[in-house]
């Protein structure tokens, strides 16, 4: 299976909701809430915003293919904190997962953090997500600290930090 990523452009955008609005469906509702999954996906993949951000310096979205599909994407941003880079976004079609398409993305997104001379890298996972925590954890995450941030409108995310040194491990 050939993965073949690259830069998400504004002609992708409503693709690459329609296949967020898939997995969010197929993974977050004995999480979270309908209405906050909707919320959140407005939110989030609403087309004004994300085209935004592709502008952004500093934000960077990626798209996986496989013959020609769209089978996955991650975002990744500095974070005002200096020499961190935050995983924001990382999902794969549900029926292309345990495939390699989110490895190949998350090496995408560190060598974005390693070209931006970030030492970490974090992510935000809910505490009840155990298949993806678990796929973090896989890939040299660990547990940095638990959030709970007020996101409006009454929800919350109830989420783990997770992050990963980028630095070359000591001998």
């Amino acid at each position: 299976m050939n993965i073949v990523v690259s830069p998400v452009t504004a002609t992708d955008i409503e693709p690459l909701a329609a296949l967020a609005r898939v997995v969010w469906q197929r993974t977050y509702p004995e999480i979270i809430s309908q209405a906050q999954i909707d919320f959140m996906l407005e939110q989030r993949y609403n087309p004004r915003r994300v085209r935004q951000e592709l502008d952004m310096p500093g934000v960077w979205w990626e798209q996986a293919r496989v013959d020609g599909e769209l089978v996955g994407f991650a975002s990744c941003l500095l974070t005002a904190a200096g020499r961190e880079m935050k995983l924001d976004k990382l999902y794969v079609d549900p029926n292309r997962q345990r495939m390699g398409i989110g490895e190949r993305l998350l090496r995408e997104v560190r060598a974005h953090a390693r070209r931006e001379a970030c030492d970490t890298l974090i992510l935000a996972v809910n505490k009840r997500n155990a298949p993806a925590i678990a796929a973090y954890r896989k890939h040299g995450f660990t547990v940095r600290e638990a959030v709970r941030v007020d996101i409006g409108e009454g929800f919350v995310m109830d989420d783990f930090i997770m992050a990963q040194s980028l630095l070359p491990a000591v001998q």
